[in-house]
């Protein structure tokens, strides 16, 4: 019997006070997307929540750290309605993996949070299967 495949499409979150990385998956990879600058909390929810209305993602993955910005990070995943998965040194991760690749550190600065995001929604498909 024929099953259709389903593919959802979700969001990974590093979450920041002034810059938020995105990562979107449609499969079993995560890949960078887009970094978001922001001022406040409130700017922060409203812009990510317009990108959510634009991309329609099934599934949102907002990172926790342990530090303590865990707890504005949780207020944040809440209001925005996603769910949290752990990012212990996803942005250190990032930094070492972009500078393996060769990546020049204008470019690495600017994407940074993307690429934290992508280990973060990584981290979280990786841990559904």
């Amino acid at each position: 019997m024929f099953r259709p495949i389903i593919i959802m499409r979700l969001l990974g979150i590093d979450y920041g006070r002034r810059k938020i990385g995105l990562a979107i998956s449609e499969g079993k990879l995560a890949e960078p997307w887009k970094v978001i600058k922001v001022n406040n909390f409130e700017e922060a929810v409203i812009k990510v929540l317009q990108v959510l209305q634009v991309l329609q993602v099934d599934k949102v993955i907002v990172g926790i750290s342990e530090n303590k910005m865990a707890e504005e990070s949780k207020k944040f995943a809440k209001r925005i309605g996603a769910e949290t998965f752990d990012e212990t040194l996803s942005t250190h991760d990032a930094q070492r993996v972009s500078i393996e690749a060769g990546m020049k550190r204008k470019k690495r600065k600017g994407m940074e949070d993307a690429y934290a995001a992508t280990l973060i929604l990584q981290g979280y498909l990786d841990s559904a299967v």
